[in-house]
C-alpha cells in the first residue's frame, strides 16, 4: 500500500481530520507532507474541502484547495473564483496549493484546467499569472503535444507581460515570484515539445530586457534543458 493510500484509509475512518493533519503535516519544517496532501485531495468532497480551507490553517488550506481541484476535474466548476483568490494568497504554500489544484483538475479535465490557466495568464495580478505558469509546467500534463503547445503559448504571453511591467515595479515580491517561476517553466515546456519550443524560446534570447535575460539564463541552467541541447547537438 502506498503512503497516499495509507493516509486515505485513515482519513476515511475519521470524522474530524484536523488532529490527524496537525500530527502528520510535516510542518513546521522545510517540506510539508505531500503524500497527505494528495490523500486529502482524493478523499475530501467539496463540503469537506471548503471546511478545511475555512480553518485558515496553512496545511489544511492546501489540502482543501487540491480537493477542490479534483472536484473541478470531475465537473464541479463552482469554486474557480476561490482558487483564483488563493492564487494571490500571502502564503506561498497556499499559492502552491492552487497550482497543484489545477494540475489535479487537468488529470481528469485537461481542457477545462488549461482554459482556466489561459484566462489567468492575462490576469493583472502577477501572482495569478504565476499560478497559471506553475500549473501547466508539469511534465505529466504535457505528454499531449496539443497541451504542450498551449503551455508554450501561455509562457510566451506571460513572459511578454513581464516586459510590459514598468521598471519601477519590477522589484515587487509578486513580480519576483512570477519571474522565478518563469525561470524554470520554459525548460519544462520546451522539453515536452522541443522543436516548436526551441523556436519560441530562442526568439526571447534576442530580447535585451534584463528580466527576460535572467529568465533565459535560468532555464538554460536546468538539467532537462542541458540534456535537450546535448541530444540536438551534432556528433
Amino acid at each position: 500500500m502506498t503512503k497516499v493510500a495509507e493516509h486515505r484509509s485513515v482519513l476515511a475512518g475519521l470524522d474530524d481530520w484536523i488532529p490527524y493533519l496537525d500530527a502528520n503535516s510535516g510542518l513546521p519544517g522545510p517540506r510539508g507532507n505531500l503524500e497527505l496532501v494528495a490523500a486529502c485531495g482524493e478523499e475530501a468532497g467539496v463540503s469537506r474541502a471548503l471546511d478545511l480551507i475555512a480553518t485558515g490553517d496553512e496545511f489544511a488550506t492546501v489540502c482543501g484547495l487540491v480537493a477542490i481541484g479534483r472536484c473541478f476535474g470531475e465537473g464541479d466548476h463552482r469554486h474557480v473564483d476561490l482558487l483564483h483568490r488563493y492564487a494571490a494568497d500571502a502564503r506561498w504554500r497556499a499559492r502552491e496549493g492552487v497550482a497543484m489544484a489545477l494540475q489535479r483538475a487537468a488529470d481528469d479535465d485537461p481542457e477545462g484546467a488549461f482554459t482556466v490557466a489561459e484566462t489567468w495568464a492575462i490576469d493583472p495580478d502577477p501572482l495569478v499569472r504565476r499560478a497559471a505558469v506553475a500549473a501547466v509546467c508539469e511534465p505529466r500534463l504535457l505528454k499531449d503535444p496539443g497541451f504542450a503547445l498551449r503551455a508554450l503559448g501561455l509562457l510566451d504571453r506571460v513572459t511578454e507581460s513581464v516586459v510590459a511591467i514598468p521598471s519601477a515595479e519590477r522589484r515587487s515580491p509578486s513580480v519576483r515570484t512570477l519571474r522565478k517561476t518563469l525561470g524554470y517553466g520554459w525548460s519544462v515546456a520546451v522539453a515536452a515539445l522541443p522543436e516548436q519550443g526551441m523556436v519560441m524560446f530562442t526568439r526571447w534570447e534576442a530580447d535585451d530586457d534584463p528580466d527576460v535575460r535572467w529568465i533565459i539564463n535560468e532555464n538554460r541552467k536546468k538539467a532537462r534543458f542541458k540534456r535537450l541541447i546535448e541530444r540536438s547537438s551534432p556528433m
